[in-house]
């Protein structure tokens, strides 16, 4: 209800349109949002990240270790795993939208992701395929199996309820916190801008945390201990984000239908309506792109029955939607590059000397932290110095669009893959010089560091790449969409994931045909990792081409801060 006396003195009147508090009343701009609400949803995420990373970096670790799987079926189930969780975004995002909201989404997918953390800590206490040495060998090893049998089976059930909680977890808190800023007023639209921006830095300050603790302790000390802590670090961030539920500020849903029942209604009348003339049709400037949906504009009968029709207004976000289309698809090569720094870059640096002092020695998975790094180096760098110069020239708010930043990111990941292929050349030179191609566990003498330019290209990458798809497609999503829109972008890691565990499968199948060594071979000496890596950077190319065609014809949708 409104209050006459704020009518009166509108000045005095700092009321957050369209919002409301945690009780449902009115918000005021001064105790409610912006950094200081974004600071609790921040935290939260960033413990899911850490906990996510914890599982995710050194994944392929445990299962060619403790689980006794090769080096082509870990990768593939990594990318499975990793596929799945980034596509189960959509369903979380659609029951935020459509039900439950992202407040409730959030919380109950963290109780479910905490429950998975919790059986896979459970999983790892049985006994691993490496257990032996017992009076009975024969009863031990029936028992050994069987044993390994009900942990794999477990390891995987918690692995994808993990990947559940993901789902509805990823999708809703960024959008939340994003919602956090009031678009309409200048100095938040501002701060929402730089909100992606801290974001990602955020989440890259626990990942490295994850990367230089866990998967020491995971592959020194303890793979219990090392599922352990993920758990209870997501129980805290859990904690920290309830204690700011008074600062939060909830987006008003309207009496309107579901958003997903306009669109598809839209879809639905344009194909009905094909075979009806449009010339009726006043088109304005901002619906000139797929005009076949303008037929959705139009009763059976040619007329402008109440209820036959699509407002203008559903149109137009029927076809925002449908403007995403081509940009989804032509970064998916880019998340294809995005699935190796997690699988075959960790494979390819345990191979090589990893030691830091004498008796010290770094895990691979923990190289990771490179492009954590870098991330952290980089987006204080564009934040506060490439956007105000930027900006100064463009005007705009981001200082470039975000497509411009995609663009860029994605012909750096390229680069990263070329770089990638000559590391990898070199260290198959290396092994042959020193005889040790027939010795996979001999260590290659060569210092790891030779990897650290190619991941520090891929931290550069998703300082562009990743951050602008995240602004992108929160920005052109529809108001009530804006969760969806986080998870169409995770999507493309998604499907990126699967891709990659395809092109591997199948490059696995041809290239090891009649006893010969695949380009996976699990004696790296023999792979041709260099072979693939020369793939993705070529497919890399082909994909920046298209992107950047599909990119030239977008039409930004509603106000743009691009």
């Amino acid at each position: 209800m409104s209050d006459p006396a704020a009518a009166e003195t509108p000045l005095l009147d700092d009321s957050v349109k369209g919002c409301l508090d945690f009780k449902g009343r009115p918000v005021h701009r001064s105790s409610s949002g912006g950094w200081t609400s974004a600071s609790f949803i921040i935290a939260v995420e960033v413990a899911e990240r850490f906990a996510y990373y914890g599982i995710s970096s050194n994944l392929i670790t445990y299962l060619t270790g403790p689980l006794g799987l090769s080096t082509a079926a870990a990768a593939a189930q990594v990318n499975a795993w990793s596929g799945v969780a980034t596509l189960l975004p959509l369903l979380g995002a659609f029951l935020a939208d459509s039900f439950l909201g992202r407040y409730r989404t959030i919380i109950l997918a963290s109780l479910v992701y905490i429950l998975g953390l919790g059986l896979l800590t459970l999983s790892a206490t049985l006994p691993s395929v490496t257990t032996s040495g017992a009076p009975n060998a024969d009863n031990v090893t029936l028992n050994t199996s069987s044993m390994l049998q009900y942990q794999v089976i477990l390891f995987f059930f918690s692995l994808y309820l993990v990947a559940f909680g993901q789902g509805g977890h990823k999708p809703c808190v960024q959008a939340f916190g994003a919602d956090q800023f009031d678009a309409e007023h200048p100095v938040e639209c501002k701060a929402k801008s730089s909100f992606f921006n801290w974001w990602y830095f955020s989440i890259a300050a626990g990942i490295l945390l994850t990367l230089l603790i866990l998967n020491y302790i995971q592959e020194n000390l303890s793979w219990v201990l090392g599922f352990a802590i993920p758990a209870i670090v997501m129980a805290v961030g859990l904690l920290v984000f309830v204690l700011g539920t008074m600062t939060y500020r909830f987006s008003v849903k309207g009496d309107e239908e579901s958003p997903f029942v306009r669109i598809g209604r839209v879809f639905i009348l344009a194909i009905r309506n094909r075979k009806i003339a449009s010339s009726a049709i006043a088109t304005e400037e901002s619906l000139k792109q797929f005009k076949f949906l303008d037929k959705a504009l139009l009763a059976p009968d040619s007329t402008m029955e109440q209820g036959k029709v699509c407002s203008m207004r559903e149109v137009e976000e029927a076809k925002a939607v449908l403007r995403l289309a081509p940009i989804w698809a032509t970064c998916l090569i880019y998340a294809v590059v995005f699935a190796q720094t997690s699988t075959l870059f960790t494979k390819q640096g345990a191979t090589m000397d990893r030691s830091i002092t004498r008796g010290i020695e770094i895990p691979a998975a923990t190289l990771q932290c490179f492009i954590s790094f870098s991330i952290l180096l980089f987006i204080p760098i564009y934040d506060r110095i490439v956007v105000p110069l930027a900006r100064a020239f463009t005007g705009k708010p981001g200082g470039i669009t975000t497509l411009q930043r995609i663009g860029t990111g994605i012909a750096v990941s390229a680069i990263a893959m070329v770089i990638a292929a000559l590391v990898e050349m070199k260290r198959l030179q290396t092994a042959r010089e020193h005889g040790l191609v027939d010795k996979p566990n001999v260590t290659v003498p060569m210092r790891v560091w030779w990897l650290v330019p190619q991941y520090s290209l891929c931290g550069l990458s998703d300082v562009l790449a990743i951050v602008g798809l995240q602004e992108f497609y929160y920005d052109q999503m529809p108001n009530e969409l804006r969760s969806i829109g986080i998870a169409l972008y995770l999507s493309i890691l998604g499907v990126g994931s699967f891709l990659s565990s395809f092109l591997i499968s199948v490059i696995e199948t041809v290239t090891g045909k009649d006893g010969r060594d695949s380009w996976f071979a699990d004696n790296l000496n023999r792979a041709h990792l260099d072979y693939f890596y020369w793939l993705l950077a070529a497919l890399s190319a082909l994909g920046l081409a298209l992107y950047v065609y599909s990119a030239r014809s977008y039409i930004y949708a509603r106000r743009s801060t691009s």
